[in-house]
């Protein structure tokens, strides 16, 4: 599917047109695909067409933390400007995968605590903060954070009234909307995910006086490092 998918994009992407990454239910092996369909197409190897590629065909290295590490970085600099000191700040993340889960692992090596995590399988909380590795382990066995041992279980929209500095929704677009945007109690918003924030939340979010770190920047570092 996904070569078929390629071929009939194949006049509209290119290394100096469009660049596909990879995102939701994506992955290196998807992204070797597409280059591999495109340059058989074009009858010449062309590594450029796509980022996210393993490191054996041209990847770069560092690409799998990137997005999530860009996350870190621009809250980390938004923590200066608004003098948060990011050991003990309390984050939580929508979203434990590719840009969530290496974000919550980068902000908890820097003594802040991860207190609530959600994703499509369910809602945990933590007020003394959760062990990002332990959690990560989880995942990966389990495919979310669901009966994660020792965190409390939140209803879905509960999530959203978690007191926090940090609230990083790193899942999928249109999250955070006008039905959640009041309850959200967190002093930034970094938008790891693609469009997270609707526009009429983001007037909410601004007229509260919480500041977003757009998609735009917050979660450029997988494509800049591709």
């Amino acid at each position: 599917m996904t070569r078929r998918y390629t071929s009939e994009i194949n006049l509209l992407i290119g290394p100096q047109t469009d660049i596909p990454a990879p995102d939701v239910n994506t992955n290196e092996q998807v992204m070797a695909w597409m280059m591999d369909t495109y340059s058989m197409n074009h009858g010449k190897t062309a590594t450029g067409v796509v980022t996210g590629k393993p490191i054996s065909l041209g990847g770069s290295l560092g690409r799998h933390d990137a997005t999530g590490h860009g996350v870190f970085v621009m809250s980390g600099e938004a923590a200066r400007r608004l003098g948060i000191p990011i050991p003990g700040a309390r984050v939580t993340v929508q979203g434990f995968g590719n840009v969530g889960g290496v974000a919550a692992r980068l902000f908890a090596d820097a003594g802040a605590k991860i207190i609530a995590v959600q994703d499509h399988t369910g809602t945990i909380f933590a007020g003394g903060g959760l062990d990002t590795r332990l959690l990560q382990a989880h995942v990966d066995r389990t495919g979310g954070v669901k009966d994660f041992p020792g965190a409390e279980v939140l209803a879905t929209e509960e999530f959203w009234g978690v007191e926090t500095e940090f609230l990083i929704p790193a899942a999928l677009e249109g999250q955070i909307n006008e039905r959640n945007a009041q309850k959200i109690r967190a002093r930034v918003v970094v938008e790891g995910a693609n469009g997270p924030t609707t526009p009429a939340a983001d007037d909410m979010l601004h007229d509260k006086g919480i500041l977003v770190i757009p998609d735009v920047i917050a979660n450029a570092g997988g494509v800049t490092v591709s």
